[in-house]
């Protein structure tokens, strides 16, 4: 006797690796059971997204199994904890249902990025008809918990343990793919910041599911009520609108200011569900020996409530001193184009744009920047935009609020002047 294998098989591939004797493999036509090695153990059947596995009856360890033999606990008492777990049932069976938005906690702060997912992902969950989620992973997360419900989750998902104090890929993907495994969300989203670019494709691998990332715009489809992820493709020439049809969950990452920061509403409370990493530091292969803090200017750029930008029509590193006093006056930070990063104008960090960071200040100053659309996907969604250029027709008036078309070697000169004596004043608004 040997797991039976029903129709439906999607060669996910995840009841492979699930299985502790190597009885399965996938073939040309899905996956196939070796009988002379297969135990029933049923640890394939439990893991499979499909369910399309099942145990010859009376075999394995099943959930059902385990609830209908094992002895009822005297009062008092809880059952050891090995039967707790076969015991678990699986919420929603075989259904995945719900919007997740995995919460980026770090060394006490919060990636803002993570309250813009959550209000774009109650517009998701709105449309599709389903239950917004935060997950939660990390050490001394308390205090971030009702921050969660404040931005919009319904539930939030606590995975807590000194060992996630630091963060690290091996244990934040193995907290958070245990937490899809059991409770089966059909969309989970994080920002691309550092972490979010490192730990979600390791969750999507072992979920063997698809990831789009840097989306900048989500939105579901009436019909399917699939997840569409659209995101500049072929140099930011083209938008891509994709889709993962047969594979859950819906995975996909999102830049910081891309989305709109949601209504912070005081008082809201939810449900929360607290779950063990199930991992001893001892079973980390990485080890953090020291932590050192960039430079804060350059890492939260996305941040800024106001930018100075240049682009190659500075004509010169030496007109950069014409921005950076423009800058000091309004209290900004400097930033720009890919051609002034690689002109050697400013640093990599500095770059807005589809290589570089995406941003959403209350104002941005462009100077001498044509409007190419690799940089306007960065910037375009700023509350004021400010367009300095000789050319009338460049690209980036189009996305302006306000335009000055002169030399910028007068102009700027003379903003930086009017500034300087309005906020003296008090006169600025």
């Amino acid at each position: 006797m040997a797991v039976i294998i029903g129709p439906g098989c999607i060669s996910c591939g995840i009841c492979v690796g699930e299985c502790p004797v190597e009885a399965l493999e996938l073939g040309g036509s899905g996956v196939v059971v070796d009988a002379g090695k297969c135990t029933e153990c049923g640890d394939c059947v439990s893991s499979c997204p499909s369910n399309i596995l099942s145990l010859p009856e009376g075999a394995g360890k099943s959930a059902e199994e385990t609830k209908e033999t094992s002895p009822e606990p005297s009062q008092g008492s809880a059952p050891a904890a090995k039967v707790e777990k076969k015991a678990a049932p699986v919420p929603g069976g075989d259904v995945w249902s719900g919007v997740w938005v995995v919460i980026e906690y770090n060394r006490g702060e919060v990636a803002p990025v993570s309250w813009e997912l959550l209000g774009e992902g109650r517009k998701l969950a709105n449309d599709i008809g389903c239950e917004l989620a935060g997950v939660l992973v990390g050490h001394d997360v308390e205090a971030v918990i009702p921050e969660a419900f404040a931005h919009g989750a319904e539930k939030v998902y606590v995975v807590d343990d000194p060992v996630l104090k630091d963060y690290r890929t091996q244990p934040y993907a193995e907290a958070i793919t245990d937490l899809v495994r059991r409770y089966q969300p059909e969309i989970i989203l994080m920002g691309a910041t550092a972490m979010g670019r490192d730990v979600f494709p390791v969750v999507a691998t072992k979920m063997q599911t698809g990831l789009t990332a840097d989306c900048t715009v989500l939105s579901i489809d009436p019909n399917s009520k699939l997840l569409l992820q659209t995101r500049p493709a072929f140099g930011g020439n083209i938008m891509a609108t994709i889709l993962c049809k047969t594979r859950r969950p819906q995975m996909a990452t999102v830049r910081p200011r891309v989305m709109a920061m949601p209504e912070r509403v005081e008082g809201r409370t939810g449900e929360v569900v607290r779950e063990e990493l199930g991992m001893a530091e001892d079973e980390i292969l990485t080890k953090i020996v020291d932590f050192i803090k960039g430079d804060a200017k350059s890492i939260f750029l996305d941040k800024a409530e106001i930018l100075v930008a240049v682009g190659l029509g500075l004509a010169s590193k030496k007109n950069m001193v014409l921005a950076e006093e423009l800058a000091e006056v309004l209290g900004a930070t400097l930033a720009g184009t890919r051609g002034a990063v690689e002109a050697g104008w400013i640093t990599h960090d500095r770059q807005v744009g589809q290589t570089g960071v995406t941003v959403r200040p209350k104002l941005y100053i462009a100077i001498g920047i044509s409007g190419a659309i690799q940089h306007l996907v960065g910037m375009e969604t700023s509350d004021s935009i400010i367009a300095i250029n000789n050319d009338p027709d460049a690209a980036i008036f189009r996305v302006a609020t306000y335009g000055i078309v002169g030399d910028l070697n007068e102009v700027v000169p003379a903003l930086t002047a009017e500034f300087k004596k309005r906020l003296q004043h008090g006169l600025a608004k």
